[in-house]
């Protein structure tokens, strides 16, 4: 077997009208007209290669059967979902399985060194942890957030801040929902947002100083970034901050105006975007006061507020969106997973020769890539404020800082 990577096709199966084939992941900016896949890790397009015989159909049924890739068709492409199971598969092998190889870089390319270990695990019989639970069988954590998800969902239906007070006013909000509209049930994929310091001026930058948790198939993952807009990243405009709630996401594209960075990302559902609020007073935080200027003439609706990659975490890369960083995270077994061997700092790194990736933040796209239900083409992601974990005994404020110090130990 040759080296299978995104866009490896068995024999005959190379899709006779690839744009349409692709035109359920390709709907933003440049990626309209393609007709190749966007591996965005080496700032590259690749094409539609036939290989001989059926290797990637053995390798999709492998990596179904393995539990990385429940969603996922058997259809003997290597496409964005396979590339996202391969790599998911990698980063098993490097993080948990106790024979594994702790120097595997998990790039969805699938060489010698990974057959190696799929073969391995054939033999054996081996499947994924990953793959054993799912929302029907949870870890208890996973049932503590949906908890506490929905006590937030009956505190905040009866004690509205002015700003959600705001958001619920409106005849129309787009891919925000209001309260009422909230869904958190446990078959369905939630990113969770902290927003920590959001009310503390910072005289230039806003800090990767907040939490994100994801909630997928039964399990937790804990990453680190930011949810306010740094002011170093926004020019001339008034910085614009996602209002707090929750809101409904999809498979997307960033920088999708610029070739060279165009990446993976998750992007508004509705087209509109959704609901911010400006830093009417320009002291670089979110407060009430910025409501109070212009009441709810303050809101509007921004089709740009994505949820992205923010390099290795050293600064923010926030012009208003939600920013994840590449160097670590912490996995479902609570444990600290260290990517800074091959995480990039920056664009520059992402090529063909560097072997670098986008770290931490790729695990959390591909999980939410192969584990979201058939036909499940959105994530939702609820954006609160630490203080909100009190409602739950569970948890506390303490749970957001604790966790984020252990990824990143400079964060207040």
């Amino acid at each position: 077997m040759g080296t299978l990577f995104l866009g490896s096709c068995d024999l005959g199966k190379t899709p006779i009208d690839r744009k349409k084939y692709l035109a359920p992941y390709h709907k933003d900016g440049l990626t309209t007209s393609a007709v190749s896949f966007r591996d965005d890790d080496r700032t590259s397009w690749r094409s539609f290669r036939q290989e001989n015989g059926n290797d990637v159909f053995q390798l999709q049924q492998f990596l179904y059967k393995a539990g990385f890739m429940p969603r996922g068709v058997v259809d003997g492409v290597f496409d964005y979902v396979t590339q996202s199971a391969a790599r998911l598969f990698q980063e098993y092998i490097r993080t948990i399985d106790p024979e594994g190889d702790p120097q595997m870089v998990p790039d969805g390319i699938v060489g010698n060194g990974t057959m190696k270990h799929i073969q391995r695990w054939k033999n054996n019989g081996i499947t994924a942890e990953w793959g054993s639970v799912s929302s029907e069988k949870p870890s208890k954590e996973f049932s503590d957030w949906i908890k506490l998800l929905n006590t937030s969902k009956e505190h905040y239906q009866r004690n509205s801040g002015p700003i959600m007070k705001a958001v619920n006013e409106l005849s129309k909000t787009y891919s925000t929902l209001k309260v009422k509209d909230w869904n958190f049930s446990p078959d369905e994929i939630h990113l969770i947002g902290i927003r920590r310091n959001q009310e503390k001026a910072e005289a230039v930058k806003r800090a990767n100083d907040d939490l994100f948790v994801l909630l997928v198939n039964g399990m937790v993952f804990k990453f680190w970034g930011s949810t306010d807009p740094s002011k170093g990243m926004v020019s001339k405009n008034i910085p614009p901050s996602l209002v707090e709630g929750q809101h409904k996401y999809r498979f997307g594209w960033h920088k999708i105006s610029e070739e060279q960075k165009i990446y993976r990302a998750l992007k508004p559902y509705d087209p509109a975007g959704v609901i911010i609020l400006r830093d009417l007073d320009r002291n670089n935080a979110l407060t009430p006061q910025d409501l109070a200027l212009k009441g709810s003439n303050s809101l509007e609706v921004n089709n740009s507020i994505n949820i992205h990659w923010s390099g290795i975490g050293s600064s923010n890369w926030s012009a208003g969106c939600q920013v994840i960083a590449g160097k670590n995270y912490i996995n479902n077994q609570n444990k600290l997973v260290d990517c800074s061997a091959f995480a990039s700092a920056a664009y520059g790194d992402l090529n063909a020769t560097s072997k670098k990736t986008k770290g931490a933040y790729n695990v959390l796209a591909d999980l939410i890539v192969c584990y979201s239900k058939p036909g499940v083409d959105y994530v939702l992601y609820s954006l609160g404020r630490a203080e909100s974990l009190n409602l739950n005994a569970n948890f506390g404020a303490d749970y957001a800082t604790n966790a984020l110090k252990k990824m990143n130990p400079n964060a207040d």
